[in-house]
């Protein structure tokens, strides 16, 4: 059928316009496109060009700024200093032992410091950056930055490292800080992505580590831009982290390096605590070490040194130790035989040298016996014998119970390492732990703090902190954290009759001031700052073995060091406004009169002046030794500190 010639015109004419439609949708097509190509080819030119096919985008986090840690006074004891430091991204290095070989001739490698790096690196995902070389030079630095394209995947960094200003007087109570270890991740149920940057550093012992999560901060992340050989070629955005929390102490750091110097080189501790609010104004223990060595990984031989020593450095003494708290204990056998109505302060008990009990003889100390004595008396002059008969009447749960009571066989919540709980024991305590019925003779060796009676520097101190106040006392260690401050341990009253109480005290105060007294050759004679204290000697070998192999107990003196008596001391003062409390352990020091005592006296005075205090204080025998040492000590705490400043 033909189309008319009107049909075949009207049909060119619709071809025509959808000719027409088709080209222009296409002319616009290829212009957009054509503007869109000078865009990118000409206005956008520099932007991709650092996009190239094998550029990619990172993203790493920015460790935040560690917390310090401060005294009571706003002394820094840790703090953060600028450490420069060469990394490698392992994938990014391509050849590794090449780019090694190369960095070698610009910076000095320490062997053992690499080969941990490239062990490191095989564990780590290679992504990550692993420390190269640590705490180079700035010069060091600046040779690897000019010299970067050559170094495919390395990269100069300037980060914050740990450094103890006060060093080793503090290094068991703030702790120290070191590389993340596979044993740290495994304890940790979901640990930080921060802690899995190689080298990162945590908190390993003492505050450092009790108050990691707030010490450690939040982190930041940026986002930068590297070429294909690794090479950062810019920082396209940045997110800042959370710098940790500040952390204030209650510990003087004055008192605190008066007392280590004072301790010397002796295997020994002192805690000295205020009895307002709890705060530990000192917690010393010796000998220590330097913190800043653990830092960035102790070498063997320095770990090997402080392992080895029979003194035992690492161990913080006032509360990882527990030791037969000796006469100490004296106090808690009678306010518990006061408190039940058993006896009267005034009751006396013959003692004439022994107690025998089923069958067997208790020595007293003095082996001719002390004749009759009363409560004061028996604690003036720690008569053991008093207290034997003491504990028969009164029994072992009582004692235990006001052991307690007082601060002992209970662990104390401050944030140091290993804190012990000690032992006030009872009779369901040896079937459980023993297997054996306890016997009397248990409860007559627990009266003098002997036995299983066991009680570390910090628990003597609360134990006479309470004692002085008649309030559960309890040991403060954080002041402030971020400026806002930790409640108070003051504590509420014990409920312990003030009247059995001042007893106590009263026959404490003799110990120090009466001329019978074991302390009184370590008496302060000034009224205002008078002490009131209690020896103790712990007893650690056998004195009944020796009475039978050689008819008598042997002196210190005739017995190598790791078997001699432990010398205890305690103390409040003043006695008449009670502000501190006080007490020393001197491992194998002998008697707690001629060891513990001394040092216990000249630590009050200096906690209670803040500062040396006058000679007027010391009995005049004394002033002329006093003003000796007091020199010496200056000079030792200055030198420590000028040490600690200028530890790396």
């Amino acid at each position: 059928m033909r189309r008319s010639a009107t049909e075949t015109t009207e049909s060119a004419a619709k071809i025509t316009r959808r000719g027409l439609v088709v080209a222009a949708a296409q002319v616009g097509f290829v212009g957009l496109l054509g503007a869109r190509m000078r865009y990118m080819q000409v206005d956008q030119a520099d932007e991709f060009r650092l996009l190239a096919d094998e550029n990619r985008i990172n993203i790493r986090l920015i460790p935040p700024a560690r917390g310090q840690l401060f005294d009571r006074n706003g002394v820094i004891l840790a703090e953060n200093e600028p450490s420069y430091r060469i990394t490698m991204v392992r994938e990014d290095a391509g050849d590794v032992n090449t780019v090694i070989a190369r960095l070698s001739t610009l910076v000095e490698l320490d062997d053992d410091e690499l080969n941990r790096a490239l062990t490191e690196m095989k564990r780590s995902a290679p992504f990550l950056p692993v420390t190269i070389a640590d705490r180079i030079s700035w010069e060091e630095l600046s040779r690897v930055a000019a010299n970067a394209p050559a170094l495919p995947g390395v990269t100069p960094e300037v980060g914050l490292s740990r450094r103890y200003p006060q060093g080793a007087p503090f290094a068991h109570v703030a702790g120290y800080v070191g590389p993340v270890s596979q044993r740290d991740l495994e304890r940790i149920e979901d640990p930080d992505q921060l802690l899995r940057i190689p080298r990162f550093q945590i908190g390993k012992v003492g505050v450092e580590a009790k108050y990691e999560d707030k010490l450690r901060g939040k982190a930041g992340a940026k986002r930068v831009e590297v070429n294909s050989i690794g090479r950062v070629m810019r920082e396209l955005d940045r997110r800042e982290g959370q710098s940790g929390a500040n952390v204030q102490l209650t510990i003087d750091s004055k008192l605190q390096n008066y007392v280590q110097a004072r301790l010397g080189e002796e295997s020994a501790s002192v805690v000295v605590m205020d009895l307002k609010r709890g705060d530990l104004l000192a917690i010393a223990s010796s000998p220590t070490y330097d913190p800043n060595k653990f830092v960035r990984g102790i070498s063997v031989a320095d770990y090997s040194f402080l392992r080895d020593n029979d003194h035992r450095p690492l161990a913080s003494k006032t509360v990882q130790d527990a030791y037969p708290p000796g006469s100490t204990f004296k106090m808690v056998t009678a306010l518990a035989a006061l408190e039940e109505g058993i006896i009267t302060a005034e009751d006396t008990v013959h003692c004439p040298g022994h107690l025998e009990v089923s069958d067997r003889k208790f020595h007293c100390w003095k082996r001719s016996g002390h004749g009759h004595m009363n409560l004061e008396l028996s604690l003036r002059e720690s008569c053991d014998v008093y207290y034997y008969d003491l504990a028969l009447k009164v029994g072992i749960e009582k004692i235990s119970a006001m052991a307690k009571k007082l601060g002992l066989g209970m662990r104390h919540d401050v944030p140091m390492s290993a804190v012990v709980q000690g032992l006030a024991p009872t009779k369901d305590w040896k079937l459980q732990n023993r297997g054996k019925e306890w016997v009397i003779g248990d409860t007559v060796n627990a009266s003098i703090g002997q036995g299983f009676v066991l009680a570390s520097p910090l628990q003597l101190a609360v134990m006479s902190a309470r004692l002085a106040t008649g309030r559960s006392v309890s040991p403060r260690l954080v002041n402030t954290i971020d400026g806002i401050s930790e409640p108070s341990l003051g504590g509420e009253s014990l409920g312990i009759n003030e009247n059995n109480l001042r007893k106590i005290r009263k026959a404490m105060f003799e110990v120090s001031n009466s001329r019978r007294g074991t302390a009184y050759r370590s008496r302060i004679i000034d009224d205002q700052f008078r002490m009131a204290g209690k020896t103790g000697t712990s007893q650690v070998r056998n004195f009944e073995s020796e009475r039978r192999r050689f008819g008598r107990v042997l002196k210190d003196s005739e017995v190598e060091w790791k078997r001699r008596d432990h010398a205890l001391f305690v103390n409040f003062a003043p006695y008449e406004n009670p502000e501190i409390a006080v007490s020393v352990v001197v491992e194998h020091g002998g008697g707690g009169s001629t060891a513990a005592a001394p040092i216990a006296r000249d630590v009050t005075l200096q906690a209670l002046f803040g500062e040396d205090p006058p000679l007027t204080a010391y009995p005049n025998k004394d002033r002329s030794a006093i003003r000796t040492q007091q020199k010496r000590l200056r000079e030792l705490s200055a030198n420590d500190g000028d040490r600690g400043n200028d530890r790396a």
